[in-house]
């Protein structure tokens, strides 16, 4: 392969995707402000609305006695639960959270969630035209 190719390569592999439109864009943030700003305020119906009812929602934690590779799991009932018994519950003047959109098709997304505590990774589906948290990879900062 010439250098030249091989330059074409690398530009094609780094070039962004087609950026979506601003509909698109503030849709798929109000879904990810949905889910931090319901569990900040305690408000479950909040949360259980910006996921899909077979979420995936994990967090790396490596080998264990139990499990190698292991993984916290954790499921749409239960994050809603942990939200209806308050525990991100955070009075508003403390909230510092921000939601990029780093990737979009037509039906998928790609999104980072940033909190003081924690970050989350989402990939969301578009379903009947409403974006939904589908899976989501996390892991606390340091403290």
């Amino acid at each position: 392969m010439s250098m030249l190719s091989l330059v074409m390569a690398a530009a094609a592999a780094t070039t962004p995707a087609p950026a979506a439109d601003a509909a698109t864009l503030a849709a798929i943030e109000a879904t990810c402000l949905d889910y931090i700003d319901g569990q900040l305020e305690g408000d479950p119906a909040r949360v259980s609305r910006a996921l899909h009812p077979d979420l995936a929602k994990r967090a790396v934690v490596g080998d264990t006695p139990y499990e190698r590779l292991g993984l916290r799991r954790m499921s749409k009932d239960e994050l809603v639960e942990l939200t209806r018994q308050g525990a991100l519950k955070t009075p508003k003047a403390q909230w510092s959270r921000s939601c990029r959109v780093l990737d979009v098709t037509a039906e998928t997304a790609a999104v980072r969630l940033e909190t003081s505590w924690f970050v989350d990774h989402f990939h969301m589906g578009r379903f009947d035209g409403r974006w939904i948290i589908v899976n989501a990879l996390w892991h606390s900062k340091p403290r």
